[in-house]
């Protein structure tokens, strides 16, 4: 009976691992960006009050508004448009409170002056009530319609 030695088991068991690796890799990755990621452009018009327009290829999703009736920010005529393709958080004005791009488009929740928006692929949440996706919709929140603490 021969022995088989550790290092050729070893190396083996590497070379399995480097080849499902190197397949597997590329296809999740395929898998987590195939759906493309939310944009929202976030504005201010010429009295600085500001609107938030949200747009999603892959979906059919374009021009979907809110504006924050009541609301005013220092800047007008602000234009900046963030893509939502990585964990980042920074954007123009309000904050990420969820942000879960593992599969895009992912998740995001927004607090913008007292209301939450949040983004799902399935619906679109606002100020806690599930809204239908609608292209071309244009809300206009103002402060009775904040959820409740």
């Amino acid at each position: 009976m021969k022995r088989d030695s550790l290092g050729k088991h070893l190396g083996l068991g590497f070379a399995i691992a480097l080849a499902l690796y190197l397949v597997a890799y590329p296809w999740i990755e395929h898998r987590r960006n195939v759906n493309g990621p939310w944009r929202v452009r976030f504005q201010t018009d010429a009295q600085s009050e500001p609107s938030i327009s949200i747009a999603h290829e892959k979906f059919g999703i374009s021009n979907l508004t809110f504006i924050f009736a009541g609301e005013r920010l220092a800047q007008s005529h602000l234009t900046n448009t963030v893509v939502f393709d990585s964990p980042a958080t920074n954007v123009p004005f309000g904050k990420v409170v969820f942000l879960d791009t593992t599969f895009l488009p992912g998740t995001v929740t927004f607090e913008l002056f007292g209301h939450e928006i949040e983004l799902l692929p399935r619906t679109l949440v606002v100020n806690l009530k599930e809204v239908p996706w609608k292209s071309d919709a244009t809300f206009r929140l103002s402060e009775q319609d904040k959820p409740r603490p």
